[in-house]
């Protein structure tokens, strides 16, 4: 059984759609050694909606949680971070859960998510009107990668969030663990090319397409209104339309652990972008953004007291 998404009383600036897990991270050794472990958040789409509430905008994290111990975790530290909730509880299936295994290499990750809460999301698991007024709406492609229902849901929103006028946002966030290399080649460039703002990592276009450039991403998705290539510690370049491409370095960071950047820098950029900056400024803010998750050994930075919501 599941409990109704709630209906907002005046729309949100941005409603981020996807899963988030349990993580679970030993501590001083390995899964197979260590006898104690941390429980923290994991999730793309609840990482970006926890950057644009620090940023002072008013942004929702919209998924299905397990009624258990663990989405109540989940749910509480995303209150704490000022992000409204539009939840499902599935007393039938449960949170996801991710372990972190530094025993083997620092990027070594295990998925428990097959058949969870958030798995079974499917079309018109938002409804049309909650979507009236939202000026962005954003997902990544881990959502679609999780069932064929995640998937359908994923086209319907891209169709109801134009119908209401909001602006549809995509990070490309290639996870190999859950489909395989053709699917989700083909997936993801199809859901890039037809977004309206889409991220994608330099280095995750070519392993997934076989573009090396910035300017190879571009001419593969051409229909993509604003496209945004991150290239690791060199930078990132901007397409919009047919204007100029706009490069940002990056700044010299002295990297702690990478995981997160990504959720980061598209929460900064996106926070800009409703402040109505320019697309130079707008890059500027997604480094700025990604620069302080990258210095510490979270996906998300250390509690900070909000300011009210702008927008």
């Amino acid at each position: 059984m599941s409990t109704p998404v709630p209906a907002s009383s005046s729309a949100p600036a941005i409603v981020c759609v996807g899963e988030s897990m349990a993580l679970i991270t030993p501590t001083g050794a390995g899964l197979a050694e260590a006898d104690t472990a941390t429980i923290t958040h994991a999730g793309a789409e609840a990482n970006v909606a926890v950057g644009l509430a620090a940023a002072g905008h008013r942004a929702v994290w919209a998924s299905r949680l397990g009624a258990d111990p663990l989405g109540a975790r989940l749910s509480a530290e995303l209150e704490r971070r000022g992000v409204e909730l539009w939840v499902e509880r599935d007393a039938e299936s449960p949170t996801g859960v991710m372990f972190k295994d530094p025993g083997i290499e620092s990027s070594s990750v295990f998925y428990y998510r097959r058949g969870s809460a958030a798995s079974r999301m499917e079309p018109g698991f938002l409804r049309p009107e909650q979507l009236d007024g939202v000026r962005i709406v954003h997902t990544t492609g881990i959502t679609p990668a999780l069932s064929p229902s995640c998937l359908a849901m994923v086209d319907h929103l891209y169709d109801d969030a134009r119908a209401a006028g909001a602006t549809v946002s995509f990070d490309v966030n290639d996870r190999r663990a859950l489909w395989g290399a053709e699917e989700a080649a083909a997936t993801l460039a199809r859901l890039a090319d037809a977004a309206d703002i889409a991220f994608v990592g330099r280095d995750e276009a070519e392993r997934i397409w076989g573009t090396a450039t910035p300017a190879e991403i571009r001419a593969f998705l051409p229909h993509c209104a604003l496209l945004v290539v991150k290239d690791g510690d060199i930078g990132a370049t901007a397409f919009d339309g047919d204007a100029d491409p706009v490069f940002v370095p990056a700044p010299v960071v002295e990297v702690v652990e990478p995981v997160g950047a990504g959720d980061a820098f598209a929460s900064g950029f996106l926070a800009a972008t409703l402040d109505g900056a320019d697309l130079s400024d707008r890059l500027s803010a997604g480094h700025a953004a990604a620069e302080r998750v990258l210095t510490i050994a979270a996906d998300l930075p250390p509690l900070v007291p909000l300011g009210g919501p702008r927008s």
